[in-house]
This record gives C-alpha cells, sequence and structure tokens, in this order.
C-alpha cells in the first residue's frame, strides 16, 4: 500500500530535497504548503495518510497549532514533525497537541521513511534520546507561565523597560511587576537576563 504524504515547510529547497528522497515505491508525496494555513486547506482537499511538518513555519501558525489542528480534521492524518530545533518544551508540545513523532533534519532520510510509514500504520516515532528526555521532562514539568506571563516574557526579551510593557499591554507598570515577579518565582530566576536565558532553553518563547 501507498503511503501519501504533504510536506510542510517554509524553505522550498527543503521542500524540494525532501520530495526527491521521499518518493520512493510505497511513500508518494502529493502536496506541499509552506504555511500551516496552506496545509490545512491541502490537507481537507487532498487527505494525505501523513502530514510531514517543520515546527517553525514563518508568518501564521507554528507547526504545534499545525498540528492540533489537523489532527482535529476528520479524517486526521498523521502528523510527523521534521524539524532543527530539539528544545524538550517543543518536543513535549508537539506530542501533547497530537503529533505521531518528532525527527531531526539532520537524521538519515531512511529514517524519515521508516518514520512516516510507522505514523501511517499508527505508531510513535521518537529517536531514543528525545524519548529519554521527554520521558525525564514528563517526571519534571516544565513551569506553565500564563498567556499574559507569556507576552510580559516576550517583551522583555526584546529589551522593553517595564514601562514599554506597560503600554504595549494597556495594563499599569504594578502590574507588570507584578507579572514578572511571578514569572520569577515559576522559572526560579532572581534577574531579568535570567530569565530570559531560562525561557529560552525551555522552549516558553
Amino acid at each position: 500500500m501507498t503511503v501519501t504524504v504533504l510536506l510542510v515547510d517554509d524553505h522550498p529547497v527543503v521542500r524540494s530535497g525532501l520530495r526527491a528522497v521521499l518518493d520512493t515505491d510505497d511513500v508518494q508525496v502529493i502536496g506541499e504548503a509552506a504555511t500551516g494555513e496552506e496545509a490545512l486547506a491541502l490537507t481537507a482537499h487532498l487527505h494525505p495518510d501523513v502530514v510531514l511538518c517543520d515546527l517553525r513555519l514563518g508568518a501564521g501558525i507554528d507547526g504545534i497549532q499545525t498540528t492540533a489542528a489537523l489532527r482535529a480534521l476528520d479524517p486526521a492524518p498523521a502528523v510527523l514533525i521534521l524539524t532543527t530545533f530539539d528544545r524538550d518544551a517543543e518536543i513535549r508540545g508537539a506530542i501533547e497537541a497530537g503529533a505521531a513523532g518528532y525527527l531531526l533534519k539532520e537524521v538519515d532520510p531512511q529514517l524519515i521513511l521508516d518514520g512516516i510509514r510507522r505514523a501511517a500504520a499508527g505508531g510513535m516515532v521518537l529517536a531514543p534520546d528525545l524519548a529519554a528526555r521527554l520521558l525525564e521532562g514528563l517526571r519534571s514539568p516544565l513551569p506553565r507561565l500564563t498567556d499574559r506571563e507569556t507576552e510580559v516574557l516576550r517583551l522583555l526579551a526584546t529589551g522593553a523597560a517595564n514601562r514599554e510593557i506597560a503600554r504595549t499591554l494597556f495594563v499599569t507598570e504594578a502590574t507588570v511587576k507584578s507579572h514578572l515577579a511571578h514569572i520569577f518565582t515559576k522559572l526560579d530566576v532572581d534577574s531579568r537576563s535570567r530569565a530570559i536565558h531560562v525561557a529560552r532553553e525551555a522552549g516558553l518563547i
């Protein structure tokens, strides 16, 4: 049986390279999308067995949001993340969104093909080291920031001062300071620079 695949990546050269190595006797690339929105539209039209999706897709929804939306379709394709990003929060976010697996672009093309076949058959696809990290992450959960705390942290990462953050979010400086206090506590840090570093390492921003 031939497994049909939709490629989702915002770089045309990457899609072209993947198509070249993935089109085989039992795997057929039937479409390409550059954005999550295009992926949803094409999936509804083409009904691929597997969507091979990057994590970062430029403008619009990202790979995790795209995965969740694809898995909500009926029928829903299996979604396999193929990316260069291997932060624990992103791996866990993709799996929680319904991805059948998570592979890094540096792997051998044969492993991607095997992963596609396994995902189409309903299996999970995770490299042993990623699986071990995912399990460890579940044992030691990452801090959960609220949407507003994440907004504050993202603005903080741009170098914005409290006054600028308050103006952008239409809140008082006192509110911003309160959010920062909660963020510092959750991330177990004592400075703005450390909060930004920890959040980036954890994939929270």
